[in-house]
């Protein structure tokens, strides 16, 4: 599903990843830990192509995106790919219904079947009846699941999430953390999490350790 080779990536002088070998399968919840300024966003906004490694390939669904074009990457990502970041970032003047539709919009999808999705995705989430409400009307956890269920909305192959659950109390902590797991379970995705949670990276199926831009631990692939 993931396949990454000899990623490497400086910023001037400070080499923050030096040389990531890494394989994850399809349908893994993956965990990246490590001490700040192990690399640990670095390598998932190469994963994510939200940036582009010095040297190495990146293969995601048998797809090798260093070799991509800017306009190509970018339809990738909207296709491919799905972002949950710390704080949820919806817009504000839009509702919760709205919020989710929006990458579906992007990639072309008719209202109607945008619509049916996000419908289906709030459904999902136990949030039906907060469709048409904005974010300031909910609650962090609601807003949370929200963005979730935007970066489901076409269907990606890999949920990428930088902290997701970094701004939660514990009770929505641990719904979030069951809700990767359901969602793995009923829709398939691979999800990739970068986290300093160490209840969330033990449930995971793997816990990749990062140290000084290297792999220490969990690389390899439990079969």
């Amino acid at each position: 599903m993931i396949d990454i080779k000899n990623i490497t990536k400086s910023f001037g002088s400070l080499q923050v990843l030096k040389g990531i070998d890494l394989h994850i399968d399809r349908g893994e919840v993956v965990s990246i830990v490590g001490p700040s300024g192990a690399g640990k966003t670095t390598l998932l906004q190469i994963i994510g192509t939200l940036d582009r490694p010095d040297g190495g390939t990146v293969s995601v669904d048998g797809i090798d995106t260093t070799t991509l074009s800017q306009k190509a990457l970018a339809d990738f990502r909207n296709r491919h790919l799905g972002f949950v970041f710390q704080f949820h970032q919806l817009l504000p003047e839009f509702t919760a219904l709205e919020n989710i539709m929006i990458p579906a919009y992007i990639a072309g999808t008719s209202t109607k079947k945008a619509k049916e999705r996000a419908q289906e995705l709030l459904q999902f989430m136990q949030l039906s009846d907060r469709a048409s409400h904005k974010p300031a009307q909910l609650s962090g956890g609601e807003k949370q699941r929200i963005a979730v269920a935007r970066a489901l909305v076409n269907s990606p192959a890999v949920i990428l999430a930088d902290e997701p659950s970094g701004s939660l109390d514990t009770q929505n902590k641990q719904e979030l953390h069951s809700l990767f797991f359901d969602l793995r379970d009923r829709f398939g995705q691979t999800f990739v999490i970068v986290t300093h949670d160490e209840q969330l990276a033990t449930i995971t199926d793997r816990t990749i350790h990062l140290r000084d831009g290297i792999v220490i631990g969990g690389g390899e692939v439990i079969v």
